[in-house]
């Protein structure tokens, strides 16, 4: 289970340090529990997921295709016919910042039967800004897929919102396609113990010198768990 906060972001809003007696372990279970309370509620999904979704055409509308999530990016939809092409397909509503909510297709064409939906779907009112520069690469010769640890160049660094530390347990990162989940920073080691292929996504191997990106999600949903979470603390 994720957590749409980090670590560190709740620490600071209830006003702990590290050597307070609070456990990370402790603190994790709250944060998880608020973001699941927070997406139960709102029914909604805060940290992008890959995933292809099964939706059946209504009959009584066959030029929409009503979705049953919050679409970010769409990167195939196929019907029993085939692969339909992404670019004859329109996306509603269309600011490539928002998650669609209806497809329609461009020609007036109508669709049918059953369709297998692929993306990314979550919620996020500025998508196109919401992955940041971690100001940091990379630094393994190598890192193949089944590798848990990350060698950066400065854990506790500004990243390009000069937000530091730039790595915190908790964050959703992404390299190349990859989505990986920090469960931990090595300072003396300076690298980031991971979960691979989180999200949906595959574990693969990324050349040295791939930038790493950090995912912000919507700043006052964060605040909304970091806040719940004080309560599921108690």
């Amino acid at each position: 289970m994720y957590s749409i906060a980090s670590l560190h972001e709740f620490r600071r809003h209830l006003g702990l340090t590290e050597t307070d007696p609070d456990t990370d372990a402790d603190l994790r279970q709250a944060l998880e529990k608020a973001s699941h309370l927070i997406e139960s509620l709102t029914q909604r999904r805060f940290c992008p997921t890959l995933e292809t979704r099964r939706l059946t055409v209504d009959a009584a509308n066959p030029r929409e295709l009503i979705l049953s999530g919050d679409l970010l990016e769409l990167t195939a939809i196929e019907s029993d016919q085939g692969i339909l092409s992404k670019d004859a397909v329109r996306r509603l509503p269309t600011r490539p910042d928002l998650p669609a909510s209806v497809l329609i297709l461009k020609d007036g064409a109508m669709f049918s039967g059953e369709l297998r939906v692929s993306g990314i779907w979550g919620w996020h009112d500025r998508w196109t800004q919401a992955w940041r520069k971690s100001g940091d690469v990379v630094r393994n010769e190598a890192l193949n897929a089944n590798s848990t640890w990350i060698q950066v160049d400065d854990v506790v660094g500004k990243d390009q919102d000069e937000i530091s530390p730039r790595f915190q347990v908790g964050q959703l990162l992404r390299v190349d396609s990859e989505y990986l989940q920090v469960n931990a920073l090595d300072l003396e080691g300076i690298r980031l113990h991971v979960l691979r292929g989180t999200q949906g996504t595959e574990a693969l191997s990324h050349a040295a010198g791939t930038p790493i990106e950090i995912y912000r999600a919507v700043s006052a949903i964060c605040g909304s768990a970091a806040q719940f979470g004080g309560f599921a603390r108690k």
